[in-house]
């Protein structure tokens, strides 16, 4: 492969401290894990938008999750779908869009800004950011193709100290287990001590601004190392330490380049303001998302439309019962009176006098019933019109039951996506072998060219020991654990494993190496002990912390003073 050819390969983002460029290696951008942090015009926004223009530039899609809308001004050169709440925006979604959102982006390779700082309702944006990660994590199961998802305030969704929802939790996922599908994520935050360690933790290339903030600046040393903790304060702006897991070097500092793209996130000033002419995507992209919101407006009104009538039809049976009711109350009372008049003894009885008198009672009451034949006509006819008002309405609750049966056939359809891809989740053990076997859709090249390591490869196990020997005793496990049970060694296990986050398993085995091969490089023991480099520097930074080890050079660690003198002793009793 030509060097041209291998260029493609790598985007350039700014330059080293010594002046050489950074170029960063296009596969583990799309594909990885990264987390960008620094405080406010540190230049981690910017930083964000120079990695989007270069992967733009070459013709990769991503997804930006926009939270403040500052990420418009990359349609100054680019052709990019804007898609939110605001009249600004391309076109107006709402969660309905999200799996159209996810096929325009993977399928069409359209660029997406997700802007959802005009909804004003917080879970209706929530919702939209959730459905469009899960359909984009459910298709790249299939496609398997390089896709970066960038996500903006992380720590809003995947906080440190509150609970973590339904999208953090998709999130974390797609972290965790995007890498193999293709579908790569990079989180940017002001407050590194805000985001969840765990998310942190997973990533493989990490960028630091200026941090102030002491909670901050302590993940710092405990992620990179305690001497990071006091220079990242003094950084300038657009200066950062870049950590990745996929270079020799694993610190370097870094001065990014500034934007090419209009800055729409710049703090606004006295100047006028003048908004550049922005590109567009096509009207037929835009025409068929417009559709989908046209087609959800028609069902919507239909629906309040036959709700409405209903409604009036339920009050209208209401007044023909209650006149109903009126009648036959009349109807019975004139019965009643019919009756009473009719029994000749009782009147003769109560009504003195001769026979023309009875003959006027006798038309009376002939007159009585033919007017209650009248009535009881009258209620038969008003029962059919009431039998015929109920069949009219059932036809129409059966139009809006049929209209609700679609949508809950709408909402079955993505029901079944849901439980498809946690039955995924539950085979994936059993079919791990399938997914290793599955490879990315690259676009040639080879896979140390896209700076991918078998994953059965035997780690390095070269160590930087300088000649300084470990113990060497007759049962090595024995000591090591009655070492461990020393009280004030045990208790400083603890704390370092619960600052690190790591579990005591990890730090028993790290103590292990250290004790028996000496002094190690950090990079040495991630490999040992199968763990990422970013956590093994986090424990590792917290057991010095904690006295147990010791730095005896530049990313070099060994058994303190106090720890070596404790497994002497230990080994003299055997």
């Amino acid at each position: 492969m030509s060097d041209e050819e291998s260029k493609q390969r790598q985007i350039l983002v700014g330059e080293t401290d010594s002046g050489a460029d950074l170029k960063l290696p296009v596969v583990e951008l799309l594909t990885g894990r990264g987390f960008v942090t620094g405080k406010s015009g540190s230049g981690k926004s910017n930083t964000a938008s120079v990695i989007a223009e270069e992967l733009l530039e070459a013709g990769y899609p991503l997804l930006i999750v926009d939270t403040d809308g500052e990420y418009y001004g990359l349609k100054e050169e680019y052709e990019m779908l804007h898609a939110g709440a605001d009249e600004e925006c391309d076109i107006q979604i709402g969660p309905e869009h999200a799996e159209q959102m996810a096929t325009i982006a993977l399928e069409e390779n359209v660029p997406v800004i997700l802007d959802v700082s005009g909804y004003l309702d917080e879970d209706v944006a929530d919702e939209l950011l959730r459905e469009v990660a899960r359909q984009l994590f459910v298709k790249e199961k299939k496609m398997k193709k390089p896709f970066l998802l960038v996500v903006e305030e992380v720590h809003e969704y995947i906080p440190e100290g509150g609970g973590v929802g339904e999208t953090g939790n998709l999130l974390i996922k797609i972290s965790k287990r995007g890498r193999k599908h293709g579908l790569g994520i990079v989180g940017i935050s002001q407050r590194p001590a805000d985001v969840k360690k765990d998310f942190i933790t997973q990533a493989n290339w990490l960028v630091w601004h200026r941090l102030t903030w002491d909670n901050d600046t302590k993940v710092v040393g405990r992620i990179i190392d305690t001497e990071y903790k006091e220079l990242v304060s003094d950084l300038d702006d657009g200066q950062a330490f870049v950590q990745t897991d996929w270079t020799e070097v694993d610190v370097r500092k870094i001065q990014f380049r500034r934007k090419r793209t209009f800055d729409a996130g710049a703090t606004p000033g006295l100047d006028d303001f003048e908004r550049p002419e922005l590109k567009s995507v096509s009207d037929a992209l835009v025409g068929d998302l417009q559709n989908i919101s046209e087609r959800k407006e028609r069902e919507q009104d239909r629906i309040n439309e036959l709700e409405t009538e209903l409604e009036k039809k339920e009050k209208r049976i209401e007044t023909l019962e209650d006149e109903l009711s009126s009648a036959r109350d009349v109807s019975s009372a004139a019965r009643q009176m019919a009756d009473a008049l009719s029994n000749t003894d009782t009147v003769q009885s109560q009504l003195p006098g001769e026979g023309g008198d009875l003959r006027r009672l006798h038309e009376e009451i002939a007159d009585l019933e033919a007017d209650r034949d009248e009535l009881q006509e009258e209620l038969e006819a008003r029962d059919e019109r009431i039998e015929g008002l109920e069949d009219r309405l059932a036809g129409q609750s059966a139009e809006v039951d049929r209209l609700r049966s679609e949508n809950e056939q709408l909402r079955a359809v993505v029901r079944d996506l849901e439980s498809d891809e946690s039955e995924s989740a539950n085979d994936e053990n059993a079919a791990n072998d399938d997914d290793s076997a599955s490879s990315i859709v690259q676009a040639g090249g080879d896979d140390i060219e896209f700076g991918y390591t078998p994953a059965d490869e035997e780690p390095d196990r070269e160590t930087t020991t300088d000649d300084e020997p470990g113990f060497v005793v007759a049962d090595e496990e024995r000591e090591l654990a009655d070492l461990l049970e020393v009280q004030w060694i045990s208790d400083r296990v603890a704390r370092a494993c619960e600052g690190s986050q790591c579990s005591a398993e990890t730090a028993e085995a790290i103590l292990g190496l250290f004790a028996t091969e000496g002094r190690l490089r950090t990079e040495t023991v991630a490999a040992r002990v199968d763990r990422s480099r970013v956590a093994v520097q986090s424990l590792v930074s917290e057991l010095r912390t904690e006295g147990l080890l010791e730095r005896s050079a530049e990313r070099t660690y060994a058994l303190s003073d106090d720890v070596r003198a404790e497994l002497s002793a230990t080994a003299a009793d055997q």
